[in-house]
């Protein structure tokens, strides 16, 4: 009798750890499941990522293809059409054939120095 009661625990432990080990491989297949989605996800961020730093790169080289950006050649088109950009006379109007050295270093000066 005790060696069939010692067969009866063998036989459940082994039921036992043949449930875990099947519980452990579910686990480990949705782990790696959802570890496929994040490296997928990854992957398409970085190409993203990739394409955005190209497409910068491209407009800044445009921006500064003659030495202005798009907010100077806003100021400059205004300062044509006769009106202050200074900080000083901003809106106001230009004499007829008359210039300005601070709206002209408004358009044309080098105000991209670092910021401390």
């Amino acid at each position: 009798m005790s060696e069939r009661v010692d067969k009866s625990k063998i036989y459940e432990r082994f039921t036992r750890v043949t449930k875990q080990t099947k519980d452990l491989v579910d686990s480990m297949e949705e782990l790696q499941t959802m570890m496929t989605a994040v490296l997928e996800e990854n992957a398409e961020l970085s190409i993203e990522n990739e394409h955005l730093h190209q497409m910068l790169k491209q407009k800044h080289q445009q921006a500064t293809k003659d030495g202005l950006t798009d907010s100077r050649r806003n100021l400059q088109k205004l300062y044509q059409e006769g009106f202050h950009v200074c900080n000083e006379y901003y809106g106001k109007r230009l004499d007829e054939d008359d210039s300005c050295a601070f709206c002209l270093d408004a358009i044309y000066g080098r105000h991209d120095q670092p910021q401390k």
